[in-house]
């Protein structure tokens, strides 16, 4: 269990205290960061600054019932991933659709050798993804999370998130493709 050190309990105490220098602070301290995983999940910039906003006014709202447990920043890194899911789901225009598992996928092919590929490519290429397939594959390659945790965020089965993600990281690689030849 990981405490927070003096500086940062004095920045929490000052912030749970209303004051807005610290508040302040907080927030530029954390928001390029949260940014980009917020970016990453809802894959527009309008939503992805919704969600910042939703999530530092949350942070603010709850940050007495921060023990320490974590970091701070994985205390908001988590908050702001439950908004950016939050936000999806108010605004979700797509239907995540359960495949059997007994579907004959085919077998990904031997390990190709593939030109390096600039992150911005990959980024764009994300963004392009559907709504659902970009989400999960966001959660499982970015964010580390496992399929059964995917399945519980998002209230849908684990065989359900494994196929859309198959679908995306299929979709992933054809739409780099070009780039990497």
């Amino acid at each position: 269990m990981k405490s927070p050190d003096i500086k940062e309990k004095d920045l929490i105490s000052k912030c749970i205290d209303g004051d807005g220098n610290a508040q302040r602070q907080l927030y530029q301290q954390y928001v390029k960061a949260m940014y980009n995983t917020a970016i990453r999940i809802v894959a527009n910039r309008a939503d992805a600054e919704d969600v910042i906003q939703e999530s530092f006014v949350q942070v603010f709202r709850n940050l007495h019932s921060f023990h320490g447990d974590a970091s701070l920043g994985s205390w908001i890194k988590r908050i702001t991933i439950n908004s950016a899911i939050s936000h999806i789901r108010k605004h979700r225009k797509f239907r995540l659709v359960d495949v059997d598992d007994n579907f004959d996928w085919p077998e990904p092919e031997e390990e190709a050798v593939y030109a390096p590929v600039d992150m911005e490519s990959v980024h764009h290429a994300i963004k392009q993804l559907p709504d659902g397939g970009r989400e999960i594959l966001s959660l499982y390659l970015l964010e580390g999370y496992q399929h059964k945790e995917i399945a519980q965020i998002l209230n849908i089965t684990e065989s359900t998130s494994k196929t859309q993600y198959r679908r995306a990281k299929g979709q992933l690689q054809q739409l780099l493709e070009p780039k990497l030849s």
